[in-house]
């Protein structure tokens, strides 16, 4: 079978590179930082100095210009840990937040905020998600009222990835909140940590990616520069839905990756673990149950690569991204529980990676958008559901 484009030689060394890179600095501080709940600065700093953090971006800036195959690569071997929280955490920062701020933020901003995004100093969050508006982006209540040369903030946010240890955010919210309809009221801005009335609630107890942090955040009269606002007045709602294709499809690499990863530490031990005499693997329920599911994840794997592929060509990949999130996450899913299952008592076992596999992945059926919105989207594309049902 031929490698899909995205798989170049360079990108297939990077991947050794950076996997080497990991099992020297990284993994082994894994088990402590799961315990603290915590990646720290050292972290980011370290994957910066090595270029490991927003490669796509120009040299000006801190990158290399490299194309997308690093990006995945890099999500892949964060994932291949058995940490989904250390994955999360980095996708958040270099594939999801950064790039509203190369695209959108003001020349005079961008520069000294994104080199400080590739060397680790500046780490990004972004301000969707409210108490009463997960994935309904229209329903958010936060407010930003101009008021000559700046923005007043004030709202609330939680479920915020990197929200207690960013040094920026980039935050939806309503300039016009009386717009009809109410998502052309929507737009985006950046905020810089510590500023007067940005709150950094409390971190939030989560059932697992421990090693991420996820914040509740408030915004209390926040004042911003006006020159803070990323793009166009009431233009951030078509912002997001243009860049959500591309933080889909990052969590589609990774709950690829967690199907892959489960598979590969289950294998070796059903054919080790004997019960009644037989190695676990053996008898066939288990062993059909293996092999329906190692089928499932190659299919999943074929299906992510063309999906990658087109989205490298600019290629509208709304439609099979959709796709791929709701159906890769739900098999990350369905590996995970078997997985935990095949190992018996000792899969309850925190001692056990798959234990953790199994609290780690079920978050990726919720966000970027729940599966069940997934769903609605493609069943608005086949003409299933009306454009504006909700």
């Amino acid at each position: 079978m031929p490698k899909p484009a995205y798989l170049t030689a360079d990108v297939e060394a990077f991947r050794q590179t950076f996997r080497a890179f990991l099992a020297s600095e990284v993994v082994p501080h894994l088990p402590e930082w799961e315990r603290n709940q915590c990646v720290p600065r050292e972290f980011w700093l370290a994957m910066g100095r090595h270029g490991y953090l927003c490669p796509w971006l120009d040299e000006e800036y801190g990158g290399s210009a490299a194309e997308f195959g690093f990006s995945v690569v890099l999500t892949e071997e964060l994932g291949r840990t058995g940490h989904m929280g250390l994955q999360t955490g980095f996708a958040v920062h270099a594939d999801i937040t950064v790039p509203y701020i190369e695209q959108l933020a003001r020349p005079e901003l961008r520069g000294d905020w994104l080199r400080g995004c590739t060397s680790g100093e500046v780490l990004t969050a972004i301000g969707m998600t409210e108490p009463g508006a997960g994935s309904d982006l229209a329903a958010i209540r936060t407010t930003a009222v101009r008021d000559g040369d700046e923005y007043v903030i004030n709202g609330q946010k939680t479920f915020i990835s990197n929200g207690m240890e960013c040094d920026l955010i980039v935050v939806v919210a309503k300039t016009e909140p009386a717009a009809e309809p109410a998502h052309t009221g929507v737009s985006l801005l950046a905020v810089d940590a510590g500023r007067p009335g940005f709150v950094k609630s409390r971190q939030l107890e989560k059932m697992g990616q421990h090693c991420q942090d996820t914040a509740e955040i408030f915004f209390e009269d926040c004042r911003v520069p006006a020159a803070y606002l990323l793009g166009e007045e009431g233009h951030g709602f078509r912002y997001l839905m243009q860049n959500l294709q591309r933080e889909r499809l990052m969590i589609s690499i990774a709950a690829q990756t967690a199907a892959e990863q489960i598979l590969d530490k289950t294998l070796p031990y059903v054919k080790e673990r004997r019960v009644f005499g037989r190695p676990v693997g053996t008898y066939q329920h288990n062993a059909f149950k293996l092999v329906e599911l190692a089928t499932e994840t190659e299919m999943g794997r074929t299906f992510l690569d063309a999906v990658i592929d087109e989205f490298v060509a600019g290629d509208d990949i709304t439609r099979r991204v959709s796709m791929a999130k709701w159906w890769l996450s739900d098999l990350s899913n369905r590996v995970a529980y078997e997985a935990v299952q095949l190992h018996g008592g000792y899969g309850y076992m925190r001692e056990y990676d798959v234990s953790r596999d199994f609290v780690d992945v079920r978050a990726m059926p919720i966000y970027a958008g729940s599966n069940e919105v997934m769903k609605l989207i493609l069943a608005r594309m086949m003409g299933l559901a009306e454009p504006d049902q909700d």
